[in-house]
């Protein structure tokens, strides 16, 4: 399924997948997150990070009239403020698929899996 924007040109059909990945890419930037998590890998409170090619495993990406819903599964960092990290998340992948790709986001859901140490010693 694709999104197909119109215009005096002619049409852009967009794969819901490329969506899926500018919103990991911009999540995964964004500070406190540790990575994205599939939301179908939730086993006994344990979350499996991705890996940059599996993004979208971490996006469900919704298509209602034009309308775009997005649904995050991210890992924070421990120690960080939750509701810092997720709004942080919310408005960085609207911005970014907005300017992006000119599409109306409705809504940005964050679902966090978990939470993980992050390593300092690099």
């Amino acid at each position: 399924m694709a999104l197909e924007i119109k215009n005096e040109l002619g049409s852009i059909d967009i794969a819901m997948d490329v969506i899926a990945n500018i919103a990991g890419g911009a999540v995964v930037e964004s500070y406190g997150v540790v990575g994205m998590a599939s939301k179908h890998q939730v086993r006994d409170g344990f979350a499996e990070l991705l890996g940059k090619e599996n993004y979208a495993r971490g996006v469900i990406v919704e298509n209602t009239e034009g309308d775009i819903d997005i649904d995050l599964y991210i890992i924070v960092g421990y120690g960080i403020k939750i509701s810092e990290v997720a709004t942080n998340v919310q408005s960085t992948v609207k911005y970014k698929l907005e300017k992006t790709l000119g599409l109306n986001i409705k809504s940005v859901n964050i679902h966090v899996q978990g939470v993980r140490i992050i390593n300092t010693e690099d």
